[in-house]
């Protein structure tokens, strides 16, 4: 496992320690601990292995124990035995928002609640409006949540299968007889959401389906024949190992990364050629013709290569036949992350920390952007501290040598569409994001007047994270996203690219409609800890679906090219 894992299993050690009762300071003690690991700047592997990570405040000796167990297998046994307490039904009651322990102990107790179905039931009989700590309000948010746990149901957030898929891939290369091995179907198309995880392989088909069968992270396998494997992962994840000779490799992973309409018009194609293509070959008659790989198939009919994040069947085959494809942007041409919460407001790591991992990274730049004023849960900075930050900011420049500290802010919009500040504060950030964090139900005329205006405001350069979106949770709030579009665009403002794997919002679907309006896309970890810094690299995925090059991408600038942008862009916008 790596940190982030590790703190995610400590946080749900905390969790199953609260459904069943447990000592609270135990469960106090998971939890804090599970922040601690996120924001360590150290290798937590060797903090372990020299005994260093006792030094660490809040780790003890179990605790210390159960990191180590969590770092050597992909089933510890302490997380494996407290799972173990409760049936799968109460535990999947635990992904229903804003249903935490607590109170699902309270519903097993006193109504002898045991899964979701029950659940329901329960709420449709009213029983929740007498019941202490609950009422009316908390009765209708369950109905909802279980609603979309329903709507969701078989369908996981892309980075987390991803994580696993690596780890198989990484058995079935070591796999004895393995040629080629790779991801395929959405997860290879950057997908945000997936329904499963496809993977394909050449060589000996039973020694690599036998690695994936006795596999830790394989739960079952539920179907094996003599090419194919079906398995349930622990996670709940189906997976299907196809294997194919070599010869057959490149026209198989063409087949089945897909996507079904971007290979049917393939396909339609090939006819109109005279050719049949399949995932056996590239068919001539009865003659296959020899590709080495996939950018020979695509070759043989004509077009130049098309990348797997662009197989969406939304114009890539038109525009691979006029060699008119974009040359997508690449996590090289990635510069810095803009976008960075700190230990001044709702972040984990001081702005030391942060620099330290960024560099790590091969950034050059880090924008700082504490939650502004307004954000009082989240420890938003008022005037004074917003100048005390700005001050800890030059202090720290001052010592640095080809890295920069950025001073931004993410200001909240107000329902009215103002921002956090007044102007004399906003014009002394070098850059201003702008992102709504509550009046999620406005109607979608007022929400849009809203974020309109504050485009209009000179001083906001990038709208945050445009539509709200939690992938898997919560929906986008009501907006007009074309028209929101179209004044950014006349209003000289890039986008972001919330590139947090929960959010990936601006949607990519969105992305080539802003790219033809001329709008600016940054690409932003929302990084609450070092760990994060890392989803700018990932995020370019979702940039590259949505058809962004590197010019299009804000934060490809080198630093002093960004600081011109804003400052420039601003001069334009001021206020008279």
């Amino acid at each position: 496992m790596d940190k982030r894992a590790v703190s995610n299993a400590l946080d749900e050690a905390a969790t199953l320690m609260e459904l069943g009762g447990d000592n609270p300071f135990r469960v106090r003690a998971y939890r804090n601990a599970s922040r601690t690991v996120l924001g360590l700047s150290v290798d937590l592997a060797e903090a372990v292995e020299d005994g260093s990570i006792l030094s660490v405040k809040g780790i003890g000796k179990n605790i210390a124990e159960h990191i180590g167990e969590l770092l050597a297998s992909e089933r510890p046994p302490f997380l494996a035995e407290l799972r173990s307490r409760f049936p799968a039904s109460v535990l999947e009651m635990l992904r229903i928002p804003g249903l935490g322990p607590k109170k699902i102990r309270i519903l097993m107790d006193k109504l002898e609640v045991g899964s979701v179905g029950e659940l329901e039931y329960v709420c449709r009989e009213n029983r929740l409006l007498d019941l202490p700590g609950f009422g009316k309000k908390t009765q209708e948010n369950i109905l909802k949540g279980i609603a979309g746990l329903t709507a969701y149901a078989g369908r996981y957030l892309a980075v987390n299968v991803q994580r696993e898929a690596d780890v198989i891939v990484g058995a079935l290369h070591s796999a004895r007889g393995a040629v080629r091995v790779s991801v395929a179907g959405s997860l290879r198309r950057r997908k945000e959401v997936v329904k499963d995880m496809d993977l394909l392989a050449s060589g000996d088909a039973e020694e690599l389906m036998g690695a994936v069968a006795s596999h830790p992270l394989v739960d079952e396998v539920t179907a094996r024949g003599d090419t194919k494997l079906t398995a349930r992962l622990g996670s709940g994840v189906n997976l299907d190992l196809r294997v194919v000779p070599d010869h057959s490799f490149p026209y198989a992973l063409q087949h089945f990364t897909g996507s079904k309409e971007h290979n049917i018009a393939l396909r339609g194609r090939a006819v109109s050629m005279g050719l049949k293509s399949n995932e056996y070959g590239l068919f001539k008659g009865k003659k296959n013709i020899p590709c080495e790989d996939e950018g020979g198939i695509y070759e043989r009919l004509g077009l130049t290569y098309i990348p797997p994040e662009l197989r969406e069947a939304m114009g890539e085959i038109e525009a691979a036949e006029k060699g008119e494809l974009p040359r997508l942007v690449e996590p090289e041409d990635i510069q810095g992350a803009l976008h960075v919460h700190t230990v001044a407001s709702d972040g984990s790591a001081t702005m030391e920390e942060m620099i330290d991992s960024a560099r790590k990274l091969g950034l050059s730049y880090l924008g700082i952007t504490e939650h502004s004023q307004s954000a009082r849960y989240a420890r938003g900075l008022d005037r004074d501290r917003v100048r005390e930050e700005w001050e800890s900011i030059d202090r720290i420049n001052a010592g640095l040598e080809g890295f920069t500290v950025l001073k931004g802010i993410e200001s909240d919009i107000l329902p009215d569409g103002s921002l956090d500040y007044p102007d004399d504060i906003l014009a002394s950030f070098d850059f201003v994001m702008g992102s709504v964090h509550s009046g999620f139900t406005m109607p979608e005329d007022r929400m849009t007047e809203r974020i309109c205006r504050a485009l209009e405001n000179p001083y906001l350069d990038i709208l945050g994270h445009p539509t709200g979106r939690l992938l898997l949770t919560r929906e986008p709030y009501p907006v007009d996203m074309e028209r929101v579009l179209e004044c950014a665009a006349a209003n000289g403002k890039a986008i972001e690219l919330n590139a947090h794997p929960y959010r990936l919002d601006l949607d990519w679907r969105l992305m080539p409609r802003a790219k033809a309006l001329g709008i600016r896309i940054a690409i932003c970890p929302d990084a609450h800890g070092t760990e994060d810094l890392l989803y700018t690299l990932t995020g370019v995925g979702a940039a590259r679906k949505g058809w962004m090059e590197k010019e299009d991408v804000l934060n490809c600038m080198a630093a002093e090219e960004l600081k011109s942008w804003f400052a420039e862009r601003r001069k334009r916008l001021s206020r008279p």
